[in-house]
């Protein structure tokens, strides 16, 4: 039998057998290696490919070996795409480790995990109580993914019955001293206003490394020089500021003045600008 022949079968074979040593090892030996799980994984590759390619010296048998490496990956992958059974078997599926508030002892031993291992996960994910966890997951590419339970989540805007921001991408318009033109055209703003907000921080555009306008129309700038502070927009807080006095001043009108007619004036009124800082004051605050 002609060896370029040899080295299909023992490509496949070996490429076979690595990937079922893998299974075998589990997730962990894909997401985190302890030091005797990396050299033992440089071992077994480096044997693997001498068996397969060290016949002799012949550099088309070692062209085929390495091509066995790409081919045959390359197909699975294609194959598992269009078929579910084929990609949980070659890319794994998820395993619930903790359910409940309850470690699943069975599927640790199963993906073979420890208590300390899962605990150091959850704390990377800023978990430090497993009674916390909703459910947790062990990913096919060994990250874990972590619901916490409803009390233990972050407060959020709905929670509180506040109106959603709906914001959109920052656009980059000032990078490494030049700027973007197509960047700042497409946040509906100009050279002129560009100057202007730059004047404003008393700031050359060769001075700033980074420079982005947020879904709110403001400019925040990086500077080369990391000593330089660079003040906050305030156009915002002081509007809502200026809002938040004249409402105040609506009300002292009302309880200054002695006719119902101007008190019922500044009383509604008052009320109207509170309604519309309520509204404003999330969008406004700096």
């Amino acid at each position: 039998m002609p060896e370029w022949i040899h080295i299909i079968y023992r490509g496949v074979l070996f490429l076979i057998l690595l990937f079922l040593m893998t299974k075998l090892l589990g997730k962990k030996q894909i997401s985190q290696l302890s030091f005797f799980e990396y050299i033992s994984g440089i071992t077994i590759g480096s044997i693997a490919a001498e068996v397969i390619m060290g016949l002799d010296n012949n550099i088309w048998h070692g062209i085929i070996g390495v091509a066995i490496f790409a081919v045959i990956p390359f197909f699975v992958e294609i194959l598992s795409l269009h078929n579910k059974k084929i990609r949980d078997v070659v890319e794994g599926k998820g395993t619930v480790l903790i359910k409940d508030g309850k470690l699943l002892e069975d599927n640790l031993k199963k993906e073979k995990y420890t208590t300390d291992e899962i605990l150091q996960l959850l704390r990377g994910k800023d978990v430090f109580q497993v009674n916390e966890v909703e459910y947790a997951v062990l990913e096919a590419d060994g990250k874990l993914s972590v619901l916490l339970k409803k009390d233990n989540r972050p407060l959020t805007r709905k929670d509180i019955d506040l109106p959603s921001i709906n914001e959109k991408e920052p656009h980059t318009i000032i990078m490494d001293g030049e700027m973007i033109d197509d960047k700042l055209a497409s946040a509906g703003k100009n050279r002129a206003w560009l100057k202007q907000e730059l004047d404003k921080q008393n700031v050359t555009i060769e001075n700033v490394f980074l420079g982005q306008v947020d879904s709110s129309g403001q400019l925040t700038l990086d500077l080369y020089d990391d000593k330089i502070q660079v003040p906050k927009p305030q156009e915002k807080p002081l509007l809502l500021a200026n809002m938040k006095k004249c409402q105040a001043d609506l009300e002292l009108f009302a309880l200054a003045t002695d006719s119902e007619k101007a008190k019922r004036l500044y009383a509604a009124n008052a009320r109207k600008l509170q309604e519309s800082m309520d509204v404003l004051s999330p969008h406004l605050k700096g």
